[in-house]
């Protein structure tokens, strides 16, 4: 009987994120018609890797960002510490984080050079997630970093967002602003006469339209402001896609679905109207206003036929969690180097800490991979794909008369081997093939269904801290 009971908890497990996967991945895509829009979209995927940033007052207690708030039974709400169990003294400790908020140690340009040397050329930041607290200094809630009551509000730096957008961009950084469209402090979403259910509007929106309308407000007013005050957006990056008119095909949160519409067409052609050309991301709305997908915490099988980005966490959570699990510079080498080949980009996130800094870890991870992006970024940036993609070890990008095969050099690999072949690719001639830092030319067999890359013995020995070997092609 228990094992039935888990044999079916892994099977609900497993359906849900294939779910939220397809929802963010496998959606129906519509090209913008907006020819600024069209040329921001083409600059993006050129510049394919990124920098996502989830930092909030739940920093300090080492915990998932808001949804520890939520009162779904599901394992990512789950809610840990003193106040655990009972649930409106946890969520009066978790909104009271906003008193005891200083993050004196916020740098927002160590961050940026850490980023620009590993190679990244954009970044996300979270201006506010679910839980409603606001890192800009908005003037529609006092629920925010610049608030009286938090003592950061009199640091020189208290509008995080525009110091993180100002040091980012001086970098030659595009900007994106993650903004959450569910606000769960907001009393016009979580009305504080009833008690939340789940992660939709506690109250019925057809018995209280004048609340909706107050609410669709606040939110545009929310987002003209970041469109107004904080200097050139390239992304606009709108989070909690289950608020969206309700439709057959509309994806379903929570025990009483709502037709949330909070008149997305008006909000990015105001939008639009401030930041020209402004890429807008509503995750997991099928629709116009998806200007890209976001398959989230997953790698395609293969190629995917629209503009696309994976974002993934650098470690376990996407917030900052002490003692987390980061992974290793080759695995987000490889990520990197698969999502490109399958025309995707790569939005890599990172967590503050309280005091406003990456672990040490993180660092570590991003210079790691500027190594090899200061030698082998020809083969990332500005690259298309190319059949088949990917062939065993091998992954593929194409820019002009070049392709790069990428060969992914396993961690216990200390030699390549005689002939790297690369099934099911063929072209008519090339010219050269060398290594990418070497400027010997490798002979290259026609094989039956592909071609092989004939390996010296002197260059087949791997270095200890190489991840991938990029293999130039001229054809």
């Amino acid at each position: 009987m228990k094992k039935n009971i888990l044999i079916g908890l892994v099977i609900a497990t497993l359906f849900t994120i294939q779910t939220a996967f397809a929802q963010h991945a496998f959606q129906k895509y519509y090209p913008p018609t907006d020819t600024l829009v069209q040329k921001k979209l083409e600059w993006w995927q050129g510049i394919k890797f990124g920098l996502l940033m989830h930092w909030g007052t739940y920093s300090q207690w080492g915990i998932v960002e808001s949804w520890s708030l939520c009162p779904e039974d599901e394992v990512w709400c789950e809610r840990r510490g003193e106040f655990s169990k009972n649930y409106f003294e946890y969520k009066r400790a978790y909104e009271g984080l906003i008193k005891t908020f200083n993050p004196v140690n916020f740098d927002p340009s160590k961050w940026a050079k850490a980023a620009k040397e590993a190679g990244m050329r954009y970044v996300v930041f979270t201006t506010k997630h679910h839980d409603g607290f606001c890192m800009f200094d908005t003037k529609q809630t006092e629920y925010k970093i610049t608030s009286s009551i938090c003592p950061f509000s009199t640091n020189p730096k208290s509008n995080i967002a525009k110091e993180v957008f100002n040091a980012f961009r001086n970098e030659g950084f595009g900007i994106g602003a993650y903004f959450s469209k569910p606000d769960w402090h907001y009393p016009d979403y979580w009305d504080p006469y009833f008690p939340p259910f789940d992660r939709n509007p506690n109250y019925d929106l057809n018995k209280y339209p004048e609340k909706w309308n107050r609410y669709k407000q606040f939110t545009a007013n929310q987002i003209k402001e970041l469109m107004s005050d904080y200097g050139k957006v390239d992304i606009l990056w709108l989070d909690g896609g289950w608020v969206q008119p309700m439709t057959e095909s509309s994806p379903r949160w929570g025990r009483v679905p709502n037709h949330q519409d909070i008149d997305m067409p008006k909000i990015v052609a105001m939008s639009r109207k401030l930041q020209p050309g402004l890429i807008v991301v509503d995750r997991a709305v099928e629709g116009s206003n998806q200007n890209y997908l976001t398959p989230e915490q997953e790698l395609p099988d293969t190629l995917l036929p629209y503009p696309w980005e994976t974002c993934m966490t650098i470690a376990n959570s996407w917030s900052y969690v002490p003692n987390d699990t980061y992974k290793p510079a080759r695995q987000l080498i490889h990520l990197l180097c698969k999502i490109v080949s399958r025309g995707g980009n790569f939005l890599l996130n990172i967590g503050s800490d309280p005091n406003g800094d990456f672990d040490p870890i993180a660092y570590d991870r991003l210079k790691e991979i500027g190594k090899w992006m200061t030698l082998n970024g020809n083969a990332i940036y500005s690259t298309k794909p190319i059949f088949p993609y990917q062939a065993g070890k091998v992954v593929l990008t194409a820019k002009g008369k070049s392709v790069f095969a990428i060969y992914l050099i396993d961690e216990n690999e200390t030699e390549l081997p005689s002939l790297i072949k690369i099934d099911r690719f063929s072209v008519k001639k090339i010219k050269r093939v060398t290594i990418i830092g070497s400027n010997t030319s490798l002979k290259v067999k026609v094989l039956e269904k592909g071609i092989g890359i004939e390996i010296p013995e002197k260059h087949r020995k791997i270095g200890i801290d190489s991840y991938a070997l990029v293999f130039k092609l001229d054809i």
